[in-house]
C-alpha cells in the first residue's frame, strides 16, 4: 500500500496525531511512515504499526500526499530541508509548527509547494482539542478536506483566511491550555488557604474547571449569560466576581497575556 501520509516528528503531538488516524481507522498504519531521529519514538510508533526511519533519506519510494511537519520552530528549516525533493509537486506539507510562516517553507521547498500551516492544541492528544488552519492556494479542494478529516480525530477543526491571525491563534488556543492549568493551580491553592484539605482542593478546581467548559461548550448560551445565572445579587459570587471584575482586573490580565504570546509568536517566525 502506498504511503499517504509522512510524519516528520513523532514526539508528544505528532505522536498523539499519529495514534488518532490509526485508531479511528482515518488511516491503515501501512498508509504511514514516521521520520523520527529517537529511537525510542521510533519504537512507539511501531507499536502502532506505522514503518519509521531515522532520518528522511530513509523514505520509502513514491510521492506521499501529505507530509506533516512535527518538530519544533527552532530546527524547523533544517528539518524541512530534507523534503526538499517533494516540493514544487503533488505532495502538499502541513506543518504544526507555531510561529513558522508559509514563505519560510515555500522558501526551502520551493514557491509552487503546497502548504498549510495548522495550530493544534495539547487537548488534541485525548482528542478534544482544536485545530486552526491556514492554507495557501497552491493546496487542492480534495486534501484540504483528506487534512481536515485527519485533523478531526484529534479535536474540532476551523479555518482562518489570513495567515497574519494565525500569531493571535498561537497565544489563544494554543497557549491557552496552560493558562487554564494556571488558573487550575491558582484556584487550588485558593481552596488550601481557605482550609480544604490538599486532594479535595484539587478535586474541587479541576472538576469545577471541567464542568463550567463542558457547560458552557454544550449548552450553547453565552458565556457572559451563564456568568450572570450563577450570580446571586450581593451573594458570594458576587462578591468574589467583584474582585475578578473590578476595574477589569481579569480581562486586562488575560489581554495582557494573550498580546506578550502574540508578539512572541511573532518574533519565534521572524
Amino acid at each position: 500500500m502506498t504511503v499517504k501520509v509522512v510524519l516528520a516528528g513523532c514526539g508528544n503531538m505528532g505522536y498523539a496525531m499519529l495514534a488518532g488516524w490509526i485508531k479511528s481507522g482515518r488511516l491503515q498504519p501501512s498508509e504511514t511512515f514516521v521520520v523520527e531521529p529517537n529511537a525510542e519514538l521510533r519504537v512507539r510508533a511501531e507499536k502502532l504499526g506505522a514503518a519509521t526511519g531515522a532520518d528522511a533519506a530513509d523514505l520509502p519510494a513514491g510521492t506521499p500526499e501529505v507530509v506533516l511537519l512535527a518538530v519544533k520552530p527552532q530546527v524547523i528549516r533544517e528539518v524541512t530541508a530534507g523534503y526538499k525533493h517533494l516540493g514544487n509537486g503533488k505532495t502538499t506539507f502541513v506543518s504544526v509548527a507555531a510561529g513558522t510562516p508559509i514563505a519560510t517553507f515555500a522558501e526551502v521547498l520551493g514557491e509552487r509547494t503546497p502548504i498549510i500551516r495548522v495550530m493544534p492544541n495539547t487537548p488534541a492528544a485525548i482528542g478534544k482539542g482544536i485545530m486552526v488552519v491556514y492554507a495557501n492556494p497552491r493546496v487542492s479542494a480534495e486534501t484540504k478536506r483528506f487534512v481536515n478529516d485527519l485533523l478531526t480525530a484529534s479535536g474540532a477543526v476551523t479555518t482562518i483566511d489570513n495567515e497574519k491571525l494565525m500569531d493571535a491563534v498561537t497565544a489563544v488556543s494554543g497557549s491557552g491550555p496552560a493558562y487554564v492549568f494556571h488558573f487550575i493551580e491558582c484556584l487550588t491553592a485558593a481552596a488550601e488557604h481557605a482550609g480544604l484539605p490538599a486532594e479535595t482542593a484539587k478535586l474541587l478546581a479541576m472538576q469545577t474547571v471541567y464542568g463550567a467548559a463542558s457547560l458552557a461548550f454544550e449548552s450553547g448560551e453565552e458565556p457572559g449569560l451563564l456568568r450572570k445565572q450563577v450570580t446571586s445579587p450581593n451573594g458570594t459570587t458576587a462578591a468574589a466576581l467583584g474582585v475578578l471584575m473590578g476595574e477589569d482586573r481579569l480581562k486586562t490580565l488575560i489581554t495582557d497575556a494573550v498580546e506578550a504570546a502574540r508578539l512572541r509568536s511573532i518574533e519565534l517566525g521572524k
